[in-house]
């Protein structure tokens, strides 16, 4: 049987991630996962692309996102009430993420890990960062991944086990066969109370290749994946799959997989 086995949220983009036992999945998605992101003084994303450090520091938010707790690498605790200044909107991989730059010390002790003055922004909406330029709703807003693939990819890069972290999928499952999620998309997935609509393969890019907890590029995991996969559409490098969130609903740590109908619970 295939049951959920790890849950993963970033609330700020690119930062470290954290593991709940169980997270509550709205049509948008889960309220803390991406609630903030930052950008540089000439208001350009700023992740792990182009500041691998900033996989060593931890942040949690509540759902409202009110509160912004980091953990930097030193042990030190920046734990404050969110304060929201001008509204901004930002590109972010040809997506569109409005929202407010959050005042206060976060943004100054980022620096070191950033490698460049930052400015923290909080989306106005869960899911804010992932609205396409023209969508009127969150679209793919669920990520699972399979332990059946990551042997598999495991075994081609030569190393006993390849930790998930390093996709910083939403939804890690055990008991499945390799790419086993691959079969799901246009089918309908129920776990715990939630229902998802599986839509598409994931297309991954180099954050990939960075150790979770350093940001060091150690597993040339792209080029892994193209040796016995290809590429889609000759450029997309898929790992994992994407999907939408038909019923909302709460999924726990060991929660049981089961396909159900395509279209339950789809908005029309």
């Amino acid at each position: 049987m295939i049951r959920v086995s790890r849950l993963s949220i970033a609330p700020v983009r690119s930062l470290g991630l954290q593991h709940p036992r169980s997270i509550e999945l709205t049509p948008d998605g889960v309220a803390e996962d991406r609630r903030f992101y930052l950008i540089d003084h000439s208001d350009r994303l700023v992740d792990r692309l182009v500041a691998p450090g900033l996989a060593r520091v931890g942040a949690w938010t509540d759902p409202a996102a009110t509160r912004l707790q980091l953990t930097m690498p030193t042990g030190e605790v920046i734990d404050d009430e969110v304060v929201l200044g001008e509204a901004i909107e930002t590109t972010v991989h040809k997506r569109m993420a409005a929202g407010h730059v959050v005042e206060g010390p976060w943004a100054e002790a980022l620096e070191p890990y950033a490698g460049r003055p930052v400015r923290i922004i909080r989306c106005d909406r869960i899911g804010g960062t992932r609205i396409p330029v023209g969508w009127d709703r969150v679209r793919n807003g669920v990520s699972l991944v399979s332990d059946g693939s990551l042997r598999v990819l495991a075994a081609r890069l030569g190393v006993e086990a390849l930790d998930a972290r390093r996709f910083r999928m939403l939804i890690e499952l055990e008991g499945a066969e390799p790419h086993e999620e691959d079969g799901w998309i246009g089918r309908g997935v129920q776990i715990g109370s939630a229902v998802l609509r599986i839509t598409k393969p994931d297309g991954r890019c180099a954050i990939t290749t960075q150790h979770p907890d350093t940001g060091i590029r150690d597993l040339d995991t792209l080029r892994a994946i193209i040796a016995y996969r290809g590429l889609r559409d000759g450029r997309k490098v898929d790992f994992g799959v994407l999907g939408e969130v038909a019923v909302p609903g709460r999924v726990s740590l060991g929660d049981a997989v089961a396909i159900v109908d395509a279209e339950a619970g789809i908005p029309a």
